[in-house]
């Protein structure tokens, strides 16, 4: 069980840094250095270390400000495109590795993956929709929004990972129940009225 909810801690982590690439690396630091709810294994132990937190802070509000000015958002996101699956792997492999012995390199790949799926969605599909149909105008609240589920999304990845499975489960749920939804309702229609 103790591996499982790590698998479920490192998927939210890695989530989480599909959004905000900072926010759950500085979580995990400052949870394994402040308190006793994750306990960092060489060489992820580094991520505790004051000047590395420091170094998270800085880079935390640059991307912070960076993502509500509506020109350098664009090339903030560019740029993200390379950082956060790179941050998604380190978060995912810090947060497996302190409750099972998933291999490094899986590990790393899986939150490559994850983390570059989430900003992929957010930065091809949400972001542009949200430009266009409010003028640029929402996507400031938009990105604080995306900033509130990242902090929330990691401190809940590591507090309550079992929290984590839920969602995880019902989405997917929703998600099947859709397609089997949306295949029944192509079935009913006639061949002559289906769209491409």
């Amino acid at each position: 069980m103790t591996a499982l909810l790590g698998i479920f801690t490192a998927f939210g982590l890695s989530a989480s840094a599909g959004l905000n690439a900072y926010i759950p690396l500085l979580v995990i630091a400052l949870m394994a250095r402040f308190t006793d709810l994750i306990v960092l294994n060489s060489p992820w132990d580094t991520l505790a270390d004051p000047w590395v937190i420091g170094l998270l802070v800085v880079l935390s509000s640059i991307e912070f400000f960076a993502d509500k000015v509506p020109a350098v958002n664009h090339i903030n996101d560019t740029v993200q495109t390379f950082v956060r699956p790179v941050a998604g792997a380190i978060a995912f492999a810090a947060g497996a590795q302190v409750f099972s012995e998933i291999h490094p390199v899986i590990a790393m790949a899986a939150g490559i993956l994850v983390a570059g799926g989430v900003h992929t969605v957010k930065s091809i599909a949400v972001r542009p929709a949200v430009t266009v149909t409010t003028a640029g105008a929402g996507n400031v609240p938009v990105s604080m929004l995306e900033d509130l589920i990242s902090t929330v999304l990691s401190i809940i990845s590591i507090v309550v990972p079992i929290l984590i499975a839920m969602v995880v489960i019902l989405f997917t749920s929703w998600v099947i129940w859709s397609l089997w939804r949306r295949a029944n309702r192509l079935s009913s229609t006639p061949l002559r009225n289906r769209q491409p």
